[in-house]
């Protein structure tokens, strides 16, 4: 086989690959896991006196920062990614998260906008738990996600269930 037939293969391979790769993850993957009654069966049981966080954060600042995201996505987040993040890296970003069923992101890093308030964890996870409670009965349009853009509410859904489940990496026994 000569080289030009050779990068032709190759070419040819690579395309096949990548459209592989794309129907994967644009194609509905269900997880289970990802779902508001199983989060919050999650944080019915917790009890914060025993919590510690192996991260910089306290229990309390991953809590009201969770409900804040929650939050937002019902009443609009108060600074979004420029437009073009919004409609292509975002989405792609979304997309290998939710194929994966979990996301991965930097746990002390703010939403854009993100008000920092000093509170007790108790009534921090008391806000998450009413801001999830909140999503759940929403029948409304969602506000678009700062940084996914437009999301269904069962995309929502996930993407809520996989931030929760992300901090919650670093509270061991939660």
């Amino acid at each position: 086989m000569n080289r030009r037939s050779t990068f032709k293969l190759l070419g040819a391979g690579g395309l096949a690959t990548l459209g592989a790769g794309f129907v994967y993850l644009r194609h509905d993957h269900a997880h289970a896991h990802l779902t508001m009654d199983r989060v919050m069966e999650r944080l019915e049981g917790l009890d914060v006196s025993t919590l510690s966080t192996t991260g910089s954060w306290e229990s309390a600042r991953i809590f009201d920062h969770l409900a804040q995201g929650v939050e937002f996505s019902l009443t609009g987040y108060p600074e979004l990614k420029p437009a073009l993040f919004r409609s292509t890296v975002g989405p792609l970003a979304f997309s290998v998260f939710a194929a994966k069923g979990s996301m991965s992101h930097g746990l002390d890093e703010e939403i854009p906008g993100e008000v920092l308030r000093n509170v007790d964890a108790q009534i921090a996870l008391d806000r998450l738990k009413t801001a999830l409670r909140s999503f759940d009965e929403h029948q409304g349009t969602l506000a678009p996600h700062f940084a996914y853009g437009a999301l269904s509410k069962t995309d929502y859904a996930a993407a809520h269930a996989m931030h929760v489940n992300n901090h919650f990496e670093e509270l061991p026994g939660a």
